[in-house]
């Protein structure tokens, strides 16, 4: 197998690039990018809140934490293959099975915790710990390049999924997404390999001529001067990262999911409603290359700084625009928070893996993930509980907005890369 891998002329780690792309596309699109265009029907049968519909993606957040704790130390050893294909049949068969439901319990078990398992198995931290591994000077673009995916499952599913629920209604379209979710994901298992190491081979495709010439110091460097898990929670950069970064993610989990009523309420079609998701993935896959290359040039902690800021202020033009009806705003709110949002994948993981290093990349983002998804959890149903309250939006999505301007001034002011200890 080493003489093969050895033998080809692309370097296997971009082979790995595509499987992230397309498992990146299924995990995020199906846990989060569609579920906005069942809310209405689904609630409307039910006689739901919108709380309680939301509650599945906040207990979602906190099952995709979970699981990464309990899987994160085992990718650094097993590599992610095994993972991908459990998670591929969970995934696929929660997703089918919501065609069935008839309460809230069964809601709540296979949306926020079934599919949200699967996802969690197939999804970032399994990919993104592997390309760490098999990619160090390169790894801003090859981590933005394999999360475009989930940007163009933001562009294709919003509108692919509003048609499906209004052409064929919402219980044949969880069967046939749930099936397309099994066919995409399975084969991508197969092309999955834990580290370049294991064939001998070396990170960023470097030959043993360059490697012995020097040219792998980076990649060297970053493996010997890595933290295992108890080393990086005893930094304060590692908890500046976790409240951070979560600040940020709450506002992608809270507008995918309320978007479509927004739009809805202020008196726009579901087809448009919907295609605001898809207008904010465009620049958001558009733009992950440019972030990809400029987080190989200057500060990922700066950069992403920046993107939070984009992000916050993306959320405030939308918020003010929506309730004005100024149609050209809404647009250029949403194509923003799409540039906000290209960049937070590729920043979170490259700084991650920079201030701690690949060798136990698994265990320590694993770590983190229950206190950022913590957070981030309680953004959507505290979000849709304020709508039932108040009946608006408003003022619940300010304070959305704030919390990614407070992220970006940790992250501006955070210091740098924490000092390696030495066990």
């Amino acid at each position: 197998m080493s003489d093969n891998f050895q033998s080809n002329r692309i370097y296997y780690g971009y082979w790995i690039v595509v499987a992230g792309f397309v498992t990146q596309f299924v995990a995020v699109g199906m846990s989060n990018y569609i579920v906005g265009s069942f809310l209405i029907p689904m609630t409307e049968e039910f006689g739901w809140t919108r709380a309680e519909f939301s509650l599945s993606r906040s207990i979602g957040q906190v099952v995709l934490a979970c699981t990464g704790f309990v899987i994160g130390s085992a990718i650094d050893r097993y590599g992610g293959r095994r993972f991908i294909i459990v998670g591929a049949f969970i995934l696929s068969a929660a997703t089918y099975s919501l065609g069935n439901i008839t309460t809230l319990g069964q809601w709540l078990l296979l949306n926020g915790l079934m599919l949200t398992a699967g996802a969690a198995l197939i999804g970032n931290l399994v990919v993104n710990v592997t390309l760490g591994k098999w990619f160090v000077e390169r790894r801003g673009r090859v981590v933005a390049l394999a999360g475009m995916g989930i940007s163009l499952s933001g562009i294709i599913l919003p509108i692919l999924s509003t048609w499906m629920v209004d052409e064929f209604g919402w219980r044949a379209s969880w069967k046939l997404l749930g099936i397309a979710a099994g066919l995409l994901t399975l084969p991508m298992a197969f092309i999955m390999r834990r580290s370049p190491e294991d064939h001998c081979l070396h990170p960023d495709g470097k030959t043993e001529e360059e490697m012995s010439q020097g040219h792998g110091a980076a990649a060297q460097a970053d493996f010997e001067n890595s933290m295992t898990r108890a080393q990086a929670m005893r930094t304060s950069s590692f908890y500046f990262l976790v409240l951070a970064f979560g600040l940020f993610q709450i506002s992608i989990t809270v507008m995918l999911i309320q978007t479509i009523p927004l739009m809805t309420d202020a008196g726009y079609s579901r087809l448009v409603a919907s295609t605001m998701i898809s207008l904010a993935s465009v620049p958001a896959f558009l733009s992950k290359p440019l972030w990809g290359i400029l987080i190989d040039r200057y500060s990922p902690r700066k950069l992403a700084s920046l993107g939070a800021a984009i992000t916050g202020s993306a959320v405030m033009l939308i918020v003010f625009s929506v309730a004005n009806e100024l149609d050209l705003l809404v647009y250029a709110g949403f194509l923003l928070m799409g540039i906000g949002w290209g960049g937070l994948l590729p920043l979170q993981e490259v700084i991650w893996a920079t201030f701690f290093g690949r060798r136990y990349l698994g265990s320590v983002r694993s770590t983190a993930m229950p206190f950022t998804f913590g957070m981030s959890a309680l953004g959507p149903v505290l979000v849709a509980y304020y709508y039932d309250l108040v009946g608006n939006y408003d003022l619940a999505l300010l304070v959305i907005a704030l919390c990614n301007i407070s992220s970006a001034i940790m992250l501006y002011r955070m210091k740098s890369k924490p000092v390696s200890q030495k066990p």
